[in-house]
Parts: C-alpha cells; sequence; structure tokens
C-alpha cells in the first residue's frame, strides 16, 4: 500500500535544517506515524510545502514532494495558483493508495476532490475539539469553512483524537469517527525527583487560547519556585509573544526561552518535575503524552476525556489558584510526585 501524508508544514519538524516554525501537535505526529510506516515497509510519501529542498526527495525513507510555499501568490488569486493548482500536481505525483490529512480547513476538501476523481482514499484526523463544531472553527473565511465541511463528510474515514470529539462529530457534522490512539518519541533514561532541575514548565505555542499570559501570574503565586516557558510565535499573534516575553522578564523565577526546537524539546521534560498548561481548549496535546511518557505530572485547565483524573496524572483544576496549590505540593513533595510519576509512566505503557 502506497500512503501519502499531506502537511504542509511537515518538513521542519521531518527535516530540522529547514526551520522549526509553524511546528505543531498535527506535524509531529504526521512525522511520528509517517517514519513507523515506512520502517515496516509501507511505500510512505508526503506532501510538504516549498521550503527551498528539491522535489522528490528521500528522508527517512520517505518520499517528499514539494507543493507551493507557505506564502506564495497574490492574495485572493493564490487560493486557485499557485495553492491549489501545485497542491493537486503535487498530490498526483505521490499517486498514492491512501491520503492522510489532519486540521479544519479547506485543505481536507481539495484532497477529497482528488482522490475522488483519481479513485483513491481519505483519512482525515482530528487535531482540536474545534474541528468538530462549525460555530468554533479555528478557520478565518466561510468559503474555506464550507470546502472543509464537504471534504469532511465525504472522508472515507474519519480519526477523533477523543471520544467527546467523536460525539461532536456526530452531533455537528453526522458524521461518524474513529478514536484512534497517538503517538509519541521514546523517553530516555528515567531521572529520580532531586536530578530534575526544572520545577515547572510550560510547553506551547503562543495563541490566544493556550492563554500564555497566565504564566506569570502563576510565577508570582510560586516565589519559592523556578518555572521555565517555551513557545514561539505565531503568525498574526506577534503582539501577544512580546506582551508574554515582557511580563516574563520582569519575574526572577521565570525563565521566558522563546522558540525551542522540536527536536530539544524533549529534554526539557526529562528535565522536568510538573508541567502545566494554561489553555481554555485543545485537541489531545503531543505535549501531554511527552510528560506523562517521562513520568512528568500535568496539572492543568483542560483534562480530554477526563484520563488525568481517572488515571491520576496529575490534576485538572479549575481555578490559577487551586493550580498554584497542586503544583506547590507537586513540585516540592518527593514521595508525593513519586506516586503520580510512577502513574503517568504506568498509563503510557498500556
Amino acid at each position: 500500500m502506497k500512503i501519502c501524508f499531506v502537511g504542509l508544514e511537515n518538513l521542519p519538524v521531518l527535516w530540522p535544517a529547514y526551520g522549526q516554525h509553524g511546528i505543531g501537535g498535527e506535524q509531529v505526529q504526521h512525522t511520528l506515524l509517517a517514519r513507523a510506516l515506512a520502517r515496516r515497509g509501507f511505500e510512505v510519501s508526503m506532501v510538504v510545502a516549498d521550503y527551498g529542498q528539491d522535489d522528490d526527495c528521500w528522508v527517512d525513507g520517505i518520499r517528499l514532494h514539494k507543493a507551493h510555499g507557505l506564502h506564495d501568490g497574490i492574495p485572493v488569486l493564490r487560493f486557485v495558483h499557485p495553492r491549489l493548482t501545485r497542491l493537486w500536481a503535487a498530490l498526483s505525483r505521490a499517486d498514492a493508495d491512501v491520503y492522510y490529512v489532519s486540521c479544519a480547513g479547506p485543505q481536507l476538501g481539495f484532497v477529497v476532490a482528488f482522490a475522488r476523481q483519481a479513485g483513491r482514499r481519505v483519512v482525515f484526523r482530528v487535531a482540536h475539539d474545534r474541528d468538530c463544531d462549525p460555530h468554533q472553527l479555528l478557520v478565518k473565511y466561510s468559503r474555506d469553512r464550507r470546502i472543509y465541511a464537504w471534504g469532511l463528510k465525504r472522508a472515507d474515514v474519519v480519526l477523533a483524537q477523543t471520544e467527546q470529539q467523536q460525539r461532536a462529530l456526530r452531533l455537528h457534522y453526522d458524521v461518524d469517527s474513529r478514536v484512534a490512539a497517538m503517538l509519541v518519541d521514546p523517553p530516555g533514561p528515567p531521572r529520580s525527583f532531586a536530578e530534575r532541575d526544572v520545577e515547572v514548565l510550560w510547553v506551547n505555542n503562543l495563541r490566544p487560547f493556550k492563554r500564555p499570559e497566565l504564566v506569570p501570574s502563576l510565577a508570582a503565586s510560586l516565589p519559592g519556585l523556578r518555572l521555565h516557558m517555551i513557545g514561539g510565535p505565531q503568525p498574526g499573534h506577534e503582539a501577544l509573544y512580546e506582551a508574554v516575553a515582557q511580563q516574563a522578564a520582569g519575574r526572577d523565577n521565570l525563565r521566558f526561552h522563546g522558540l525551542v526546537p522540536y527536536h530539544a524539546v524533549n529534554d526539557w521534560y526529562e528535565r522536568a518535575r510538573v508541567f502545566v498548561n494554561t489553555s481554555e481548549s485543545e485537541g489531545f496535546p503531543n505535549s501531554y503524552l511527552q510528560a506523562w511518557r517521562r513520568g512528568v505530572p500535568t496539572v492543568t485547565f483542560f483534562d480530554p476525556d477526563r484520563l488525568i483524573d481517572r488515571h491520576g496524572l496529575g490534576w485538572s483544576v479549575q481555578s490559577l489558584d487551586e493550580m498554584v496549590r497542586v503544583v506547590q505540593r507537586l513540585a516540592t513533595d518527593g514521595p508525593a510526585w513519586f506516586d503520580v510519576s510512577v502513574r503517568c509512566r504506568q498509563y503510557m505503557d498500556l
């Protein structure tokens, strides 16, 4: 079987020489799954944006086909050319049996339209809870939302991250889906509580729904702990990035690292005692899997399918004050931390 992953921003994860901006959870998931399938003998290709790489090249057993550049073309006109035309051409060169797409947006409709005329199949993977509700989509234009809905209803297989997403897809789009597990990089050797010098860790892209501005407030309420914050600026949200960087600079116990390449982030999880998430909404964060695999308890406002509460993987909290109390205990009480850390590793071993 020939499988093609369609992810225009996947290349920086697969090939670090081409930068680190724009990396999100689905780019990581595409790369991990593509590599795993290639190792198992599948013929795997990937359609990515034009970052200046050669067309029809190979990385880690994956054949790369480039479409358009992320910013190519004249506004409005570029919807058709170069974006649609070059994407369609790359899909044709890939000549796959199955095309794998993630994230709400018009790209799903384009790929489904290509697959229907070529007699191929499409697997779509939900990336965020808002992908499942037309009133909450993180898609700017109504035209693009309609194209997405058309493709969603015609994809051959739809994969959800959680049962909550599965229910929402059925309710809002009348689409059936399957809940599918996610992949994570293997951890390094386990580290003890005393060996972990990052007491509190926050890792995320700086976008409004991630609520990064809460981290300086958290640091102000935890003066005896050292917090580390990792995340890069996102297009359209540069002002938020600068504001958070300035707020962090005013806290002696908060270190704002800005963008850290994906391939270097896992070391931060290895060193962390507690991972915190301030998002108001998510899909299923890769950061949770990266933390739990390394025995790092998670304290968060967002608990997908109540996994954290049900399996004791940390705490789902309702307020910043409650987050402060839980983080303070986990980051300073070795025995309490150890019990939760063991449960995190055991859960990921299931």
